[in-house]
C-alpha cells in the first residue's frame, strides 16, 4: 500500500512538473502531438561539453551525432561507409588518400576544406583529447588540395577507418574554434543535420534544422534534448506524451510501457558493459587477491534478476559478446562468500576493511551500489556509498580520487580495440578511460599487437589472451552487459536505434 501511494504521488508530481515545462505536447491517449515540427528527447544525463575534444562520454556523443559529421559514417548496424568523403584510397597499410565532398557547409557558412580536417586532428592530439586514442596511429596529415589530403600512419592499424566514424573524430571548423577560444564548448559549429541553438545546463539542449546540410535534410525543424535523470520521470514523460522518445529506460518502466498501445518499445543487443572499477594504485586494491575477493563476494546474477528482468546478462569477458573478438568461454565469477573471505585473509585482511563506493546520480547504478554494499558486508567489507553529480564524477575518477566506482563503457566501433585499449592500456590513465589505473606490461603488449597487426587471426589471439588475464587480475567487478532499451510514442516515426547508443534523429519525425 505504501509503495502504491508513493508511486501515485511521484506520478502526480512528475506530471505537473512536465506539464509546466512543456505544455504544448501531445495527449496521453495516443492522439497526435500539437507541435509536429519539434522532437523532444528524454535524455538520462546532461552533456558534458559540445567540444568533441573535451570529453568522450555517451550523453555528449548523442548530441554531437546531430551537430557534427565525420569523415566516415557508421550506421545503426555498425556498417562503415563514406561520410564527409566522396572517395578514399588505401595506398598501403600506413597511407590513406581522401577526397572530401566539395562545398559542404559548416553551420557558420564556411565551406569544409582539407585544412579543417588537418586542424581537427592536430588539435585533437595537441589537446590530448580523451578520444585521441582513436587516432593514436596517426603520424601526420598532408593537405594536397582544397578538398584532398593524405593520412600517414606510424604503423598499420586495422580499425583506422572505423575510428574515423566515431563521434569524437567529428570535424570542426578552424575559424569557429579560433574565434570562440575557450568558449567553443558552448558555441559548437559542425556540418551535421542540426545546428546548435541553446544549452541550459542541467535542463535542455536545443538544436534546429540546418537547411544547407550536405545530406538528406532533417525531417523535423527542431530537436530538444531534455535532461530527465530520474527513471520514473522519463517513463512518465513518455506516458503523458511530453516527450517523443526516451533513451535508456529503466527495465521495470520499459516493460510496463510496452503494455500501452500508444507506446512503441525497442529492445536490442548493445555494446555496453557496466563495471565496478577499483583504483588499483591504491591499497588495498593494489592486491589482486582483494580484487578477486570482491568479485566472489558480490552476486551479479542476483542483481541482474532484481534490476534488469532479463534485459542484461553476466559478463564472461571485459567486452560484450556482440563486440568483435569477444571471448565467451571464460568462467567469470559467481558468488562464493567463503572463497572471498579466504582470499581476504590471504591478502592480510582477515577481518575485512572499510572503503568507499562511488557512483554518479544514475538510478540503476545507485541500486547496484546498495545491493553490492549489503553483499560486501557479508564478506566483512564495510563500503560506504557516495553519489556524485555526473561531471564531477568523471573529473574526480579521472584524477584517481576514488576507491571503487561504478561506470560503463560502450565499445562504440564494435571492435575489441575500442572496447579494451582505452580501459586497460597503461598509457590511457584517467579521462582517456583507464580510471582503474591498471597497469600490466603483458596487457600493454597484447593490446598494442591487437591494434597494429592487420592479421585478423593474430588480433583475435591477442585479444583472447588479454581478456583471460584481465578477468583473472580483476581490475573490475564485471557487473553486467545490458540490452539497449529505448521507447517512442507511436506518433513518432523513423527511429532506428544505433547499436552504440548514438541514435540519429535526421529521419525521426512526428505525424
Amino acid at each position: 500500500m505504501k509503495n502504491g501511494k508513493k508511486w501515485l504521488l511521484l506520478l502526480a508530481a512528475g506530471a505537473l512538473l512536465l506539464a509546466s515545462c512543456n505544455s504544448n505536447r501531445g495527449d496521453a491517449s495516443g492522439g497526435k502531438p500539437s507541435n509536429k515540427s519539434t522532437i523532444v528527447v528524454a535524455a538520462p544525463a546532461d552533456v558534458r561539453s559540445m567540444d568533441p575534444h573535451d570529453t568522450n562520454d555517451q550523453p555528449s556523443s548523442r548530441v554531437w551525432k546531430q551537430v557534427y559529421s565525420s569523415l566516415m559514417y557508421q550506421g545503426p548496424d555498425l556498417a562503415i561507409s563514406k561520410g564527409l568523403v566522396q572517395d578514399y584510397r588505401v595506398v598501403s597499410d600506413t597511407e590513406y588518400e581522401f577526397d572530401l565532398i566539395p562545398n559542404v557547409k559548416f553551420h557558420n557558412g564556411e565551406v569544409l576544406k582539407a585544412s579543417d580536417v588537418k586542424f581537427t586532428f592536430e588539435r585533437m592530439l595537441e589537446k590530448k583529447a580523451p578520444g585521441a586514442f582513436l587516432i593514436g596511429a596517426l603520424d601526420r596529415i598532408e593537405v594536397t588540395g582544397d578538398y584532398s589530403f593524405k593520412m600517414i600512419l606510424k604503423y598499420p592499424f586495422g580499425p583506422f577507418l572505423t575510428h574515423l566514424a566515431h563521434t569524437a573524430t567529428a570535424i570542426v571548423n578552424e575559424k569557429a574554434v579560433r574565434a570562440a577560444g575557450d568558449n567553443y564548448n558552448r558555441n559548437p559549429v559542425g556540418t551535421g543535420p542540426f545546428k546548435f541553438v541553446e544549452w541550459r545546463s542541467g535542463d535542455s539542449i536545443t538544436l534546429e534544422r540546418f537547411d544547407d546540410y550536405f545530406g538528406e535534410k532533417a525531417k523535423s525543424e527542431k530537436v530538444i534534448f531534455r535532461v530527465i535523470t530520474e527513471n520514473p520521470q522519463r517513463a512518465i514523460a513518455l506516458e503523458t506524451g511530453e516527450v517523443d522518445v526516451g533513451y535508456d529506460i529503466d527495465p521495470a518502466d520499459f516493460f510496463n510501457l510496452a503494455t500501452m498501445p500508444e507506446i512503441q518499445t525497442f529492445q536490442s543487443k548493445g555494446l555496453s558493459t557496466c563495471y565496478m572499477g577499483f583504483n588499483t594504485q591504491k591499497a588495498p586494491f593494489d592486491n589482486v587477491k582483494v580484487r578477486q575477493a570482491i568479485n566472489y563476494a558480490v552476486n551479479t546474477q542476483q542483481a541482474i534478476n532484481v534490476i534488469w528482468q532479463g534485459a542484461a546478462s553476466v559478463p564472461r569477458s571485459p567486452i560484450a559478446a556482440s563486440v568483435q573478438f569477444a571471448r565467451e568461454d571464460l568462467p567469470g565469477y559467481s558468488q562464493d562468500i567463503n572463497k572471498a573471505k579466504q582470499l581476504l585473509a590471504e591478502a592480510g585482511f582477515p577481518n575485512g576493511f572499510k572503503t568507499t563506493m562511488w557512483t554518479n546520480d544514475n538510478p540503476i547504478r545507485m541500486r547496484y551500489a546498495e545491493i553490492f554494499q549489503e553483499q560486501l558486508r557479508q564478506a566483512g567489507i564495510d563500503a560506504s556509498i557516495e553519489v556524485l553529480e555526473w561531471s564531477a564524477y568523471l573529473d574526480r575518477t579521472s584524477a584517481g580520487e576514488h576507491d571503487m566506482f561504478i561506470l560503463g563503457w560502450t565499445a562504440v566501433t564494435g571492435d575489441a580495440d575500442y572496447g579494451m585499449y582505452s580501459l586497460f592500456h597503461s598509457s590511457q590513465f584517467g579521462d582517456a578511460g583507464n580510471r582503474t589505473f591498471y597497469k600490466n606490461p603483458t596487457i600493454d603488449r597484447l593490446l598494442d599487437l591487437g591494434r597494429t597487426t592487420p592479421d585478423p587471426d593474430a588480433r583475435r589471439a591477442a585479444y583472447y589472451e588479454a581478456q583471460e588475464i584481465i578477468m583473472d587480475e580483476a581490475p573490475w567487478v564485471f557487473v553486467y552487459v545490458q540490452d539497449n532499451l529505448n521507447v517512442t510514442r507511436r506518433w513518432a516515426h523513423g527511429f532506428d536505434p544505433h547499436a552504440a547508443g548514438h541514435h540519429e534523429l535526421v529521419n525521426f519525425y512526428n505525424e
